[in-house]
């Protein structure tokens, strides 16, 4: 979360409340990512009166791909879902996930109302087309805030993104591993609180960088064959096991 300090503690309440309807035993992760809105102080109160929640801290910020990255890293349960902090779905539309993931690896979110402005519905829908022609991907909505996955997929893939592009690579990298993919509609709910800033232009200039590097570097090549930074990634990987999400040192926080 960034500045979230308006929708945290419902997210999060609503992350334990839901969660305690799926699994007997949940853990709720907030990663910090270096709010100046005193968010980070209302995530460790909730943990303190919560023991399902733990809470990171980023001592900067490192945006939506660095955010995840930490927070899978962090996870200990057998499945993950990753949701925003702006709570974009009903929690309990999230139970209809469940069944579809008795025979799927990861349950992906496509939204059926779109209550966005005309600019981001435009862009979304022109960056869902670029993702499937440069890279076969085939989902509806690669960008959505809902991703549930069996947490064991993180032990064979890499993630380096640190943008918005993460996403993409998130679900190309499970693509590449053999993951079983299915789709749930969701409806969309606007933020109450709070400014999103992942429509801005450093954020869509960072998702083409990210995604052209994703193309040179590991698109259609197996692990062995990855170039730049995700090979290192990939030997340290193997000589040193226990990175699940890729964060090099360079970039943990």
């Amino acid at each position: 979360m960034y500045n979230e300090r308006g929708n945290i503690e419902k997210a999060v309440a609503e992350a334990i409340r839901v969660g305690r309807l799926i699994a007997p035993e949940v853990e709720v992760i907030v990663v910090d990512d270096a709010s100046t809105d005193g968010g980070g102080k209302i995530a460790d109160r909730l943990s303190e009166e919560h023991p399902e929640v733990r809470v990171i801290h980023h001592p900067r910020n490192r945006k939506l791909g660095g955010a995840l990255k930490t927070g899978f890293a962090a996870a200990n349960k057998e499945w993950v879902l990753y949701m925003d902090s702006d709570l974009p779905i009903r929690m309990d539309d999230a139970l209809e996930a469940v069944p579809l993931a008795e025979d799927a690896d990861i349950v992906i979110g496509w939204r059926k109302s779109r209550a966005e402005s005309l600019r981001r519905e435009i862009m979304s829908k022109a960056y869902n087309w670029l993702i499937r022609w440069v890279f076969d991907l085939r989902v509806r909505d690669v960008n959505f805030a809902f991703k549930l996955f069996r947490r064991s997929l993180l032990d064979g893939i890499i993630l380096t993104s640190e943008g918005s592009f993460i996403d993409a690579e998130l679900l190309l990298e499970m693509q590449r591993v053999g993951a079983r993919f299915a789709e749930l509609g969701l409806n969309y709910y606007p933020r109450v609180a709070g400014v999103s800033t992942l429509a801005s232009n450093s954020v869509v200039i960072r998702i083409l960088m990210e995604m052209m590097r994703y193309r040179l570097e590991a698109y259609g090549r197996s692990a062995e064959n990855f170039g730049g930074e995700r090979r290192r990634l990939w030997l340290k990987r193997r000589n040193q096991p226990g990175d699940p999400a890729g964060v090099s040192s360079g970039n943990s926080p």
